[in-house]
Formats: C-alpha cells, structure tokens, sequence
C-alpha cells in the first residue's frame, strides 16, 4: 500500500493514546479532546510524533467544533495541508479516516448519500438489501466523522444536500417505508469539508450551507526554519519508499524552500519586490519538488540532486497555470540567485541555463 490512512500508519499511537486516556470523552469519541490533541501536534515524551506543523490552537478550535453540532470547514491556499489536517481528525475523534467524498463538478449526490444495487432493486423493489451506502449514510449510522475534500468544486444543488444531516441530524431515504425511511445520526457523526480559496467563485456555498459550518482558516508555515525542517523530512521519508538510499543535499533543500517562500509572497527576504508566481508554491509543492530532485540525482547519477536537477524540476511547478511564470522564474534566478551569499545559491544561478524556453 503506497499511502495507508492515518488510523493505520499511526495505529501503534492510537493505541497508546486509547489506553491510557482518562479524560472525557465527547460521546462518540474514539479519544477525548486532549489526547486527540496530543495525537495531531505531537507529545514527545510519551512517543507520539508531531504530523502537523501549524498553530496548536487551530487544532483546539477544530475539535471543539467537531464536538458541537455544527460541521467544520478548513480552506486556505493550495497545499496548506487541509487534507492532512481533515484525515488526522478523522482518525483521531473516530478512528477512521476513509469515509471520504472527493468533490468535483460530476460529483452527485449518489455519491455523497447513497445508491442502489439495480439488479437486486429490480428483484425485489427498494430495501435496506438493495441499497448501496454511500461516505455521508455510512458516517451517520456509525456515527463517524465524513471528510469532504474540495466542496466548493461541486455544484450548489449537490453542496445543498448536506443541509438536513448538518441541521437535524437525518436523512431521508424516501424509496423506502417504515423505520428505514429514516436514518437518524448516531452520537459521533460529523463533517470536516475542505475548500481552497483560489476556488471561490467556482461553486459558491449557499448561505444556508455556511451557517452549518465553523470556519477555520489554515495558513501557510511562517517561519523559514519550520518550513525547511518539514520539507526535509517528508521528502526523506518519500525517497525511502522510492529506494533511493541519499539523504537530501541540505543546501539545494534551503535553496528550493527560500526560492519558494519568495516566489508564493513575490518579495525576497531582504524585503525586495519581485514577481509573484501564479502557480501555487506551497510546501506541498516544495515536498514533491525536493522529491523529484532526489529521484533525480539518485537514478540518473547515483547522488542526492543538484542544482540543475533543482531547476530542471522547478520548471513543471511554475509553468502549470500561466507560461508568463517561467518567464518570472527565469528573472528570478538571473536577478535575485545572483550575488547571494552560500554555494546554493552559486550553484542555482549557474544552473539557470537549464530552464527550458
């Protein structure tokens, strides 16, 4: 498995975390609001690790809003790790991430709520055999958390079908009578959804939809130190799963983290004006580009990356959204590589005869 869920890759934590957990507990809740705290933001004295680098109080705000009766919403830029953040609640207040609606424009609500087996629904008419639960009717009647990536990608009548089970707590299933026409949430339940803010005005949420949600904004790492020590570690720990054997060259990784940092904000760090990227540069961005350099340098040449791998694989980040980006990414490295002080930087502004165009 490339990418295990959260409940899975950290199921040695959880554990200990359920073990010795004495404090309340929200009802529903795998763990209380503390030790899933101490899950997400780390406690290195009882072994749990650290899997999100943000403000600890972003964190406090996100579960109490998931033990209320309103639904969390996380937006901000691109690779701000909203989705990271979304799963490791997920596992944390129910100990399962995997109950996920990834929205887009095709997305209907047969995919959110549920659907039917049409070969048993032609059989023998609409019953609970028949049926086909889909993330939000499974979260409600295991009263689990249900992750909806990109809401705002979806169209509004479809965002709109959330309103009942975020208001009262139910949902109708009108094919069927009796009992089951009704499924009532169960003690647990709720919605983390996630949205970018380079996405509004694609699929606006009704005013309805936003009044179920708490929100919560996630921002970019401010601090260049922080950035850095995490993009070096998650691009380790991917060229590992990718056999690549070399540590990451330190100094290409500053290099990469400060071109980016100043290429997202279009200022240098002395404070100069610069062109701003419409590209997203995010750290997520920066993780796949020190990615790609290692694999890079490793495959190729049997070492960790250097600057022209660096350039070379900088050049598919910035031209994806505009061709006017390679063009302030090649100013860039003629204008304010040039002069600066390291063998980084030495090495990216005699590289820049790479950048393609």
């Amino acid at each position: 498995m490339q990418r295990p869920p959260a409940e899975v890759r950290y199921a040695d934590e959880l554990r200990r975390l359920r073990e010795t957990d004495s404090d309340p507990r929200p009802p529903g809740w795998a763990l209380s609001l503390r030790a899933a705290r101490r899950f997400i933001v780390g406690d290195a004295r009882h072994g749990i690790s650290q899997k999100f680098v943000g403000d600890p109080s972003l964190i406090d705000r996100s579960l109490v809003s998931l033990a209320t009766s309103r639904g969390l919403m996380l937006v901000g830029e691109p690779g701000t790790a909203k989705s990271l953040l979304s799963e490791l609640l997920a596992a944390a207040v129910s100990g399962d991430s995997t109950l996920t609606i990834q929205g887009g424009a095709a997305t209907t609500e047969d995919q959110i709520k549920y659907s039917w087996n049409y070969a048993l629904l032609v059989a023998d008419g609409p019953s609970m055999t028949s049926l086909v639960p889909a993330p939000l009717l499974h979260g409600m009647s295991g009263g689990k958390v249900v992750r909806f990536e990109e809401i705002t990608r979806c169209p509004l009548e479809v965002q709109d079908c959330l309103l009942s089970p975020l208001s009262d707590r139910v949902m109708a299933v009108p094919e069927l009578t009796g009992p089951d026409a009704m499924v009532f949430a169960r003690e647990g339940f709720n919605i983390i959804a996630t949205a970018n803010t380079r996405d509004r005005g694609v699929n606006e949420m009704s005013s309805a939809l936003k009044r179920r949600f708490n929100f919560e904004t996630v921002f970019p790492i401010s601090d260049l130190a922080t950035e850095l020590s995490l993009v070096e570690a998650e691009a380790s720990t991917l060229l590992r799963r990718s056999g690549v054997t070399a540590a990451p060259n330190r100094d290409v990784l500053e290099v990469l983290v400060t071109a980016f940092r100043e290429l997202r904000a279009g200022q240098t760090a002395r404070g100069d004006s610069m062109d701003k990227l419409t590209s997203v540069m995010s750290t997520a961005e920066a993780v796949s580009v020190a990615h790609a350099v290692g694999l890079r340098g490793w495959f190729l040449r049997g070492e960790s990356g250097t600057a022209e791998d660096l350039v070379s694989c900088l050049a598919g980040t910035a031209a994806k959204d505009s061709p006017e980006d390679l063009a302030k990414l090649r100013r860039y490295l003629e204008q304010q590589a040039r002069g600066r002080k390291g063998p980084g930087w030495k090495a990216l502004y005699d590289a820049r005869h790479v950048l393609p165009g």
